[in-house]
Formats: structure tokens, C-alpha cells, sequence
């Protein structure tokens, strides 16, 4: 049975959206103990009694908050995202999911869990919603400053994650770029074509829309592109909602209209709503790390669990490193 680590005191709204979505996951699946790190005295109320067989609770009472740097946080050892990260890196947790400081959890995943051999960089990668499924994008933020051969690893760890774990045959994967021909792109990006060439299934140059039409599986950039395609992402899902909303109030006819329409507009709204999705992988370490999103409530937690327990029961990345090593060079 896994067990899976969880930071119980991060997130923005505290333990109670965590704990609700660990209680929604475990009726789901009944293959996974949760190992909830965090203050017992506040968490224990929140557990119903059928399901403390199922719970083990670690006791760390230090909580790394949104403003504190991440670079303490290898200083501070008895705090829930340490302790949570340690237990993985000893083997007694299966991986680590987290709504806290995501980035004491990138220091400390690739710290104190380690790298897969032959990745030089751990990536961050997120699912974007297309017409009929999603596009798997990395990285979103963990390195600003990339190489080519960067680049080419992300290339390689998400057409593994893209197949292992979210069951995609034969991903296709495409490069970042402001234009689909091959002269088009700074120099990294033009390297990293090359680089990328002999890869299985690589399309070559992708522009920013394909992210969203669905002509790749796997949608590759460094870290500074990425944040600011997923925050603008972001913005124009919220603002194209909030506009549907203000223009359906103006008259009756649109009132009915959005009554007639509400299961399309349901569906638009799981389409774009970060929940449906869980959290963000971080691939790259030697076990699954799931960073979910600060404002996670129930249903994103319970997402995010199952992400990092479709990772763990992979082999994800006993394949990474045995692409790199075929790729090398």
C-alpha cells in the first residue's frame, strides 16, 4: 500500500480544505495510506473516526508561510514541509504533495530527495486545458535561466510523464517558440531544436496557441516563458468569465439563455478551473513531488493526491534516466 506525505498545515486557508480533500481521496482509493504531517491537536478533529485507521498523523508544529524565504528552509528542520519531504527521502512515504511554499518544496525535494541520475535540472510542469484534453507544459517556473540541453531534458521527462502517467501513447512533443520554422527563436531555443531532433515524436517548433488546440502533447519552454504564459493563462480564464457573468445580467433573454446553457457553462468552468487538475509535478526528483496550488481547496487536494499516486505506481523514472542516457550527447 502507498503512502503518501502530506504537508497538513500549508496552503492559504489551513488544514481543513487538505484534510477534506485526503478524506475524498481515500473513499476513492482504498490502495493508499495518508501520512499527514502537521499539528496534531488541530488536525484530529478534522479526521472522522472511520477513516483513523487510514490516517497516520507525523507531528511537526513549524510551518514555512508564503512570505518566508525558501531558502530557510533547509535551516528549518522541524518544519511540516521538511519533515514531510524526509519521510519520502527515507523511505517511508512514496511521495510528497504539498499547497504550501512551493518553493521550500522545489529546495527540498531536489535537495534532500535528489535528482534522477542524469537530470540536471528538475522542471515544474502543468496541465493546460485544450478542446479535447489537455497539453502537459514544463517548465512553469522552477528555472528562470536555461541551456539548450535543459531544454532537451525537459523534452525527455515530459514525454516520459505524458506516457507513464497520464497513459498517452506516443506523445507528441513541440518547443516553445515565435514561430513553427526551424530558423525561428532565440539562440537557446534554435540549439535545443537540435538537440531535441532525434527525439521520438518531437514536432519540432510550437507556437503559444497550440498550447490550447491540442497539436502536441507536450509543450516544452524555460521557466521565465513559462510562469508568464501560466499567470496570463490565468488572467484571461478569470476575465473571460467575469465578463459572461456581467453580460448575462444585462437583459432577460440572456438571463434564460444562460439557463438553457448552464451545462456548457459548467463544462467551461472544469475546463479551466486549476481544481480539475490537482497541482503541478515537479519531475526530475527521485520520487513524485506534487506542488499544488496555495488556494487548493478539497477538490484540488484530492486531485493532486491521485497525481502523485499515478506517479508512484509508474515507472517513470527509471524511463527518464534511461532516455537520458539514449540521448545523450
Amino acid at each position: 500500500m502507498l503512502k503518501i506525505a502530506i504537508d497538513a498545515m500549508g496552503g492559504d486557508f489551513g488544514p481543513e480544505p487538505i484534510i477534506q480533500g485526503v478524506i475524498a481521496a481515500l473513499k476513492k482509493d482504498r490502495h493508499f495510506t495518508a501520512v499527514l504531517v502537521g499539528v496534531k491537536d488541530e488536525l484530529l478533529p478534522l479526521i472522522p473516526q472511520k477513516f483513523d485507521k487510514r490516517i497516520v498523523i507525523h507531528e511537526a508544529s513549524d510551518v514555512i508561510s508564503m512570505s518566508d524565504s525558501a531558502t530557510d528552509a533547509l535551516k528549518r528542520k522541524e518544519s511540516t514541509a521538511y519533515q514531510a519531504i524526509e519521510l519520502v527521502r527515507n523511505g517511508k512515504a512514496d511521495a510528497y504533495v504539498s499547497a504550501g511554499h512551493s518553493g521550500a518544496s522545489m529546495s527540498l525535494a531536489t535537495l534532500r530527495i535528489g535528482r534522477i541520475k542524469g537530470v540536471s535540472r528538475p522542471a515544474i510542469a502543468t496541465l493546460m486545458p485544450t478542446m479535447d484534453g489537455t497539453t502537459l507544459v514544463l517548465d512553469v517556473g522552477a528555472n528562470v535561466d536555461c541551456d539548450a540541453n535543459n531544454l532537451k531534458e525537459f523534452a525527455i521527462m515530459g514525454q516520459v510523464y505524458a506516457e507513464d502517467v497520464l497513459g498517452i501513447d506516443d506523445p507528441l512533443t513541440g518547443l516553445l517558440s515565435n514561430g513553427e520554422e526551424e530558423s525561428k527563436g532565440n539562440e537557446v531555443s534554435k540549439e535545443a531544436f537540435k538537440l531535441c531532433e532525434p527525439l521520438p515524436n518531437f514536432v519540432g517548433n510550437v507556437e503559444g496557441n497550440d498550447i490550447f488546440n491540442g497539436t502536441v502533447d507536450v509543450v516544452v519552454c524555460d521557466g521565465f516563458v513559462g510562469n508568464i504564459m501560466l499567470k496570463t493563462a490565468e488572467g484571461v480564464a478569470d476575465t473571460i468569465s467575469k465578463i459572461i457573468k456581467n453580460n448575462l445580467r444585462r437583459s432577460l433573454v440572456s438571463i434564460t439563455g444562460a439557463v438553457l446553457m448552464r451545462k456548457v457553462f459548467k463544462k467551461l468552468k472544469l475546463k479551466v478551473d486549476y481544481a480539475e487538475y490537482g497541482g503541478a509535478p515537479l519531475i526530475g526528483v527521485k520520487a513524485p513531488v506534487i506542488i499544488a496550488h496555495g488556494k487548493s481547496n478539497a477538490t484540488a487536494m484530492k486531485n493532486a493526491i491521485f497525481q502523485a499516486i499515478a506517479a508512484a505506481d509508474s515507472n517513470m523514472n527509471q524511463n527518464i534516466q534511461d532516455n537520458l542516457e539514449k540521448y545523450k550527447g
